[in-house]
This record gives C-alpha cells, sequence and structure tokens, in this order.
C-alpha cells in the first residue's frame, strides 16, 4: 500500500546528502553545499538529521545552549547562521548527554523536526543525512518527497563500498541520486605544495560511472577544511573567493540543474510498503 507524504510548508526542493559510513566529511561537505547555495542567491536551510551524533550546531557557530523559539502552538522557529535557517537535536537537547535511544524514538524525534520546524520559504532544504541505510533514511523517504541525494565517498576501496549501499538504498525508495562527491581526493602539502592521493585515485568517477550518475566534484583533504568547519565558518565563508568554495559553487549549480532534470521527468513513484 502506497503510503502518503507530507508536504513541507515553505520548503521547495529537499536535497538529502548521505554517505554508507562515517568518516568521510558527509557533514562538512552538507554544511558547505547549503552555503555554497545560499551565495548562489537562493534561500536555503539545513536539517541536521544525526540524532545521536548531531554536529551542524558547532559547524554553523551557533553556540551551545542557544534554543529555538516556539512558533503557534507545536512549531519551533529554525535558528539562524550566516544566511541560512538551520534545525539540530542539537538546540533542542544538551549535547554533552548521550543520546540512549531505540531506533523508534529516534525515528520519531527526526519526524518532529521534519514535521515541526517553521521554515521560512526555502527554495532549498539539505538534509544531513545520519551514517548508515537504517530508521531516519527509511522514514525520510516514506514521510516526505525527496527531490534527490547527493552521495559523499572518498576514493578509498572501504568508503566506496558503502557509499555504493547508500546509492542502492535511495534506489530502492525510489529517490534519484544526483551525483557523488568525493572528499579527501587528494592531499596538498601546506608547507611545500606536495600533491599526494592518500586514499587512492578515480575512485568518485567510478563509481558515478558504474551507476551513471555524475560526479558532481572532488575536495581535497586540507586542514583549512577541517579547522574552519570546528571553528563555525566553513570555507565557503571564511574563504568566498578560494578554490574550494568555487568547487561547491559548482556542486551547487549541478544540484539544481539535476532537481531541475528530474523535475522534467515526472515525479517519483512513491515508497510503498
Amino acid at each position: 500500500m502506497t503510503q502518503e507524504k507530507v508536504v513541507m510548508e515553505g520548503v521547495k526542493h529537499i536535497v538529502a546528502v548521505a554517505s554508507g559510513k562515517g568518516g568521510v566529511g558527509k557533514s562538512t561537505v552538507t554544511a558547505n553545499l547549503a552555503l555554497a547555495m545560499a551565495a548562489e542567491g537562493y534561500r536555503v536551510g539545513l536539517l541536521d538529521a544525526d540524532i545521536y551524533g548531531p554536529s551542524q550546531a558547532q559547524m554553523l557557530g551557533i553556540g551551545e545552549g542557544v534554543r529555538p523559539h516556539q512558533v503557534g502552538d507545536n512549531q519551533f522557529a529554525p535558528l539562524q547562521a550566516h544566511g541560512i535557517q538551520a534545525m539540530s537535536m542539537a538546540f533542542l537537547v544538551d549535547i554533552t548527554e548521550p543520546m540512549v535511544w531505540r531506533g523508534p524514538m529516534v525515528a520519531g524525534a527526526f519526524q518532529q523536526m521534519l514535521n515541526q520546524t517553521a521554515w521560512d520559504d526555502l527554495d532549498y532544504l539539505f538534509i544531513d543525512m545520519p551514517p548508515g541505510t537504517g530508521d531516519i533514511q527509511l522514514t525520510l523517504a516514506q514521510k516526505v518527497e525527496v527531490d534527490g541525494a547527493v552521495i559523499v565517498t572518498t576514493p578509498q576501496d572501504i568508503a566506496l563500498l558503502d557509499a555504493r549501499k547508500g546509492i542502492e538504498m535511495f534506489r530502492k525508495v525510489n529517490v534519484p541520486v544526483l551525483g557523488i562527491v568525493e572528499n579527501m581526493s587528494l592531499h596538498v602539502c601546506s608547507q611545500c605544495g606536495h600533491q599526494e592521493p592518500i586514499f587512492g585515485t578515480g575512485g568518485g568517477e567510478r563509481i558515478a560511472s558504474q551507476y551513471e550518475t555524475t560526479l558532481l566534484g572532488q575536495l581535497p583533504l586540507s586542514l583549512g577544511i577541517r579547522e574552519q568547519a570546528d571553528g563555525g565558518k566553513p570555507t565557503v565563508v571564511a574563504e568566498p573567493g578560494g578554490e574550494v568554495a568555487q568547487t561547491f559553487r559548482k556542486v551547487a549549480r549541478a544540484v539544481v540543474e539535476g532537481v531541475t532534470a528530474q523535475q522534467a521527468e515526472g515525479p517519483n513513484i512513491s515508497f510503498g510498503d
């Protein structure tokens, strides 16, 4: 039986950013991609769907203990950071306390954030998905119409193996994969400029070819990118004219093109049980 999906008020397009495993820099990519889309002139939101380990509050420079204010009877206004709207479990609980929850509770918390955030006229909502292919991924596919997914991987064979699982999962729930972002593709020494592909080469291109999708961009393994994200001022904001920021803006434009192309092909088949 087909499940009826909720129309998210105030949101035109939803893009999930996912990876099959942790440690590939997915959240850093998501934050920079959202900020790059805003730099392209769109109204953008970012939903941190990692209930166990939310990181977007720190990456966006939103201080611990800052809480969203209530709108109406049961909604919360997203917080503002660097020109985008944001919502995260980190805004609602003490992030120093572990979330010792079973799967249904996690899915329920995610669904509440989906349904009870009063997004304000967004062109794009990016959802920073948790690692893996579990409850939250299925809840998202069942409850709302997702325009597409971006898969983040490194060139490393182990990461590519899990990225394939992420692609297959989105295919099973009829969410189009807009493309691949290959992170940590090349390390550039900050002292001498020597370039070295620490995690291998060509992995993102191979997986994109295998699944007939697009390699959206390749990003370096960079101390600066990590420091800027940890400091609450991601690269797109910290160095807007730099090469990395321009790569993110290129990826953002490709996402727009991909979503537009999917709309031209017609709606996706709804997820059924």
